[in-house]
């Protein structure tokens, strides 16, 4: 029986591939690709069919031919039967690929395109959005800054906007809290970001074909010192993939393992299958590379810091939000906004989904607290009372706080005394008899600029009301002053100060009502950190779920060499590195250092870009130039979207598509890795197909397709794509999640989203740390820590050595007892580079803060020509150029002369950077407020003088790492001098 349906399966699919031709004009093209002849047979050879592929038609025949292009061999019909039949079980298929169970064998491009229409004949059909009364339509989308509906007509995007649920979606959860009844709006809001995209889509900044550097030559002349300087002329597909090829095989060929080093921006375009985490990742793995150890770039205090004091290393040092928003709407008194603007951060991801939230808070009568130099769109939008506070001494105002308490007995000290250790040593600090110097209001208020009789009130009220510290982006980490040269400290206070007043209590908790909502947590879908398609079990979130639910090939990149992202311009121009890792499995694991190069491996010769710019990401970006230039460096390719920051300083350029261009798949907000259940500071969880919404825009093509053709020339495309396309793994995270229980892959396809129903009532998630404040065992639903983490008995406690929270940390104690630059007692260490830093800071007196941007994400969307250039809070137009803004004081802007709107120079020893001054008086007398991650790097020369007009504000910020025995980013511990600029770009030349 088994062979008679075997037969039957191989005679049908001549007819089935016809079938599908016919009715498909985009299977029809595909097909047409490759004239060749196929061979299915049994490895005994008892069963065989061939199959000659002509002008887009097949024609087949039984019995075996002598050298098919392509022979696809199983062992056995059982194998042959589970690969044929439709809908096949994905585990048994690639436990049979692994085993060689099944092969496929002959030039890698024709198997994987054979492998990869075969799937296609089964999607082929499916219908692709919702079509619209106009004509248009419908498809959706997720981005960084929340998911939209796309509508398309004529191959063309008409315009973009946020989802409104329908009727049919699942409904909304309710809080009900003093006496009134609270539910979301049924909408899907956005970032400003998100509605830009259109605009970047289309933008005259595209790379739209293959780029080589006019005076690169991989056959003769490389001038290495000419990038970033000379012109590009474009080139075909096969040039450009022949030469990366042969530069990946030169490499290894030459210099052995470890030669090619990639570089990725922080974060990429949203999906599960093509972002870096995944795609990439399993593209690296395959030709085997140096791996840039990123450091944790947006919460650098948290994981360095306040690690120590409270355990945490799976989210990086930073508190999870359970069930907060209902604790705070009905218990909560104040909420603290430190360091923390919300509605400008939007929680990384989430739009202004905690809006609405912070408005209910506002109604319910809480009070509201902001302490930053900047009164910023939080503050402008609650309103209550702002204490401006010099940039990099928030520690100095937490302990005089803390002093506070001590003195007047105003802290919780049953709290302090069961669920904490090492108070004692910590008060008598405070007090001063370590040193003699008590950390009182006065003694904090010329360090910071916040008077004394403010702090005492402050303490006061925080004592007596019950408080939400909102500390950072999430209100539980994340950023915020955790950027600068004591931002370890400032993290390491603010749960400190959270263990005085009772942390976990009812309306005594962390968090700024931007995430913690009632959703349903246990519904599974990966998030974006999980690993996607990678195969990766280490270097992502893979092994914890996804593996096991979505079956796939794991990869391993045998190059165990790694280098710190913050210093692979000096390993490559110096020659050597040594960098301490980011590994949340364990807080020790920060502790070894590493370094590059390591024994038995090639220093760098090849860089592999892709994704975002590193120039103005990295601080001291400029030094990204020197690297790129440097004789060491033989072939430098970058893969981008558009002509911006470092693409410039590429060899050869390969244009990518947008993810509008393509298909993906994933959630809103949801990182999972090390933020598991990020989504719940959205109102709803939405699923999302990607849908590829209009074709790629000239010769440019997906990520995963030109990592695809690449490996193709080097013999491992069919490793890579396991003969899917980006839509078949989207099918594949589909299968592999709660998603399908719920809808069929059809009827997600049209529809293109799908939201998850609320959580039951009664099954909402408990508060996050009352358990631990009430010492019970653990009720809160997340792997961490460890099971060898506990301290004492499985599931209570922290992560800490006590389980407790440590005020002297036991594993700073351990591993870095004598560190002067992060002792065990937090102790305040003014910055290395602010108000105490004689010498520099009476040239640069001002104090330069470059936080995350509100209408862009990182250098995504950014520029381009895109509308946020419209925006007159992100850049304004000067004589036809949009210059990235500056924020004086009025004070400080009235003393050098500058009005509103004119072009003034940044600078420091480091660099220049001209931009439009917006004078206000939002912002604290010495401090000037603008943001990183400008897409635009535009160096000029003008009267001698080297500066920038794109806007790459972190030319000016340190390179230097916060403390010793880390590997942090100190981006806001940056002094400048602001002066009027006279020039205009027209009189400059590129320098």
């Amino acid at each position: 029986m088994k062979p008679l349906i075997f037969r039957t399966i191989l005679l049908a699919l001549t007819p089935m591939l016809n079938r599908a031709a016919g009715k498909s004009a985009e299977f029809r093209a595909f097909m047409r690709r490759h004239d060749c002849t196929v061979q299915i047979r049994l490895k005994d050879g008892s069963i065989a069919r061939h199959y000659r592929f002509e002008n887009g038609r097949v024609k087949s025949g039984a019995g075996r031919i002598p050298q098919p292009q392509v022979d696809m061999v199983f062992k056995d019909l059982d194998t042959a039967l589970t690969f044929m039949r439709p809908s096949p079980d994905m585990g048994d298929v690639v436990h049979a690929a692994k085993n060689f169970k099944v092969m496929v064998m002959g030039p890698d491009p024709l198997c994987v395109w054979f492998m990869q229409l075969m799937n296609r004949s089964q999607s082929c059909a499916l219908q692709m959005g919702t079509p619209q009364p106009d004509g248009s339509v419908r498809h959706t989308m997720l981005t960084n800054g929340g998911p939209l509906f796309v509508h398309v007509k004529n191959g063309r995007i008409l315009r973009l906007t946020p989802i409104d649920f329908a009727a049919d979606d699942a409904g909304s959860w309710s809080i009900e809290a003093r006496g009134k009844r609270f539910t979301p709006r049924r909408q899907a809001t956005v970032a400003p970001h998100a509605l830009a995209m259109k605009s970047a889509v289309y933008s005259d900044k595209r790379i739209l074909q293959p780029m080589k550097r006019v005076d690169f030559d991989p056959n003769g002349e490389r001038n290495p010192h000419n990038r970033g300087k000379s012109g590009y002329v474009p080139i075909s597909w096969d040039e450009a993939l022949d030469i990366v090829a042969g530069e990946i095989q030169r490499q290894k060929r030459e210099y052995g393992p470890g030669s090619l080093a990639i570089l990725h921006g922080s974060h990429h375009q949203w999906g599960n299958v093509g972002y870096y985490l995944s795609a990439l990742l399993r593209f690296g793995n395959l030709i085997g590379f140096t791996r840039v150890a990123a450091n944790p770039d947006s919460w650098e205090g948290w994981y360095w810091g306040a690690m120590h004091h409270w355990g945490h290393s799976q989210r990086v040092g930073i508190g999870a939000n359970y069930g907060t928003v209902e604790d705070c709407l009905k218990e909560a008194e104040q909420i603290v906004f430190w360091s923390s603007d919300p509605e400008s951060t939007n929680g990384a991801y989430m739009g202004f989904e905690g809006t609405q939230r912070r408005l209910w808070a506002k109604e319910l009568g809480i009070e509201f607290v902001h302490i930053d130099p900047h009164f910023n769109p939080t503050a402008q939008l609650l309103g209550g009372r702002w204490i401006p506070v010099k940039p990099t001494t928030d520690a100095a105002l937490a302990q005089a706080i803390m002093h506070v308490w001590v003195v007047e007995d105003l802290y919780d000290k049953e709290y302090v005394a069961t669920r904490t250790t090492g108070f004692d040593t910590w008060r008598d600090y405070l007090l001063g008899k370590e040193d003699g110097v008590a950390r009182t209001p006065e003694w904090q208020a010329a360090e910071t600029g916040v008077p004394a009789h403010v702090v005492r009130a402050l303490a006061r009220q925080w004592a007596r009301k019950k408080t939400y510290l909102a500390a950072g982006v999430q209100g539980s980490g994340f950023g915020g002053a955790g950027r600068s040269a004591t931002g370890a400290q400032w993290a390491r206070c603010m749960v400190m100060l959270m263990a005085m007043q009772g942390l976990g209590k009812p309306g005594v908790n962390m968090g700024n009502l931007q995430a913690g909502t009632p959703v349903d947590h246990e519904f599974y879908f990966p998030g974006y950190a999980d690993g996607g398609i990678s195969g990766e079990l280490q270097w992502n979130g893979n092994a914890v779920n996804n593996y096991q639910k979505m079956p796939h090939v794991i990869t391993a990149n045998p190059v165990r060499q790694l280098v710190p992202k913050q210093q692979l311009p000096e390993a490559i121009l110096e020659g050597k590195a040594t960098g301490y890792l980011w590994d949340g499995i364990a807080t020790e694991l920060q502790f070894a250092p590493f370094h590059y190069p390591m024994p038995g491996y090639s220093p760098i010769r090849m860089l592999y870009k892709y994704g975002g710019s590193w120039f103005s990401t990295l601080t001291q970006s400029q030094r990204m130039e020197a690297a790129y230039r440097h004789e060491s460096i033989d072939f430098v390719v970058n893969q981008s979207i558009w002509m911006e920051g470092e693409a410039q300083f590429a060899d050869l350029i390969l244009p990518a598509c947008t993810q509008f261009e393509r298909y993906d798949i994933g959630e809103w907000a949801s990182g999972g890795g090390y933020l598991q259940h990020g989504f719940n500071g959205l109102n709803h969880r939405v699923i999302a197909l990607q849908h590829k919404c209009i074709e790629p825009l000239g010769e440019s093509k997906s990520d995963y397709e030109i990592f695809s053709l690449i490996l193709q020339r080097l013999g491992l495309g069919a490793m890579f794509t396991e003969g899917c396309s980006e839509l078949d793994w989207c099918k594949r995270v589909f299968d592999s999640s709660d998603v399908a229980r719920h809808v069929s892959w059809k009827a997600f396809c049209k529809k293109g989203y799908f939201v998850v129903p609320p959580e039951k009532p009664g099954l909402e998630p408990p508060v996050n740390f009352r358990w631990f404040a009430e010492d019970r065992h653990k009720d809160i639903a997340e792997p961490q820590p460890l099971p060898s983490q506990w301290a004492g008995e499985f599931g209570k406690g922290l992560q800490t050595p006590s389980g407790k929270i440590e005020f002297l940390p036991e594993t700073l104690k351990r591993s870095d007892p004598d560190n002067p630059e992060r002792p065990v007692l937090n102790r305040y260490l003014p910055s290395w580079e602010g108000p105490h830093s004689t010498g520099l800071v009476e040239r640069y007196p001002l104090q330069l803060l470059a936080t995350h941007s509100r209408y862009s994400f990182h250098t995504n969307v950014d520029g381009k020509n895109s509308f946020t250039n419209d925006i007159a809070d992100h850049r304004l137009c000067v004589d036809g150029h949009y210059y990235w803004l500056l924020r004086l004081n009025v004070a400080d802007a009235a003393a050098r002369g500058i009005r509103h709107g004119e072009l003034v120079k940044v600078f420091n020893d480091r660099g220049a950077v001209i931009c439009a001054a917006d004078v206000s008086p939002l912002l604290a007398p010495g401090v000037v407020k603008s943001f990183e991650a400008s897409a635009e790097y535009q160096p000029i020369e003008i009267g001698g003088e080297r500066v920038d007009i794109g806007g790459c504000l972190n030319l000016l910020t340190p390179s230097r790492s916060q403390s010793k025995g880390t590997s942090s980013m100190a981006p806001n511990s940056c002094l400048v001098q602001v002066e009027k600029w006279p020039h205009r770009p027209t009189t400059a030349r590129a320098a």
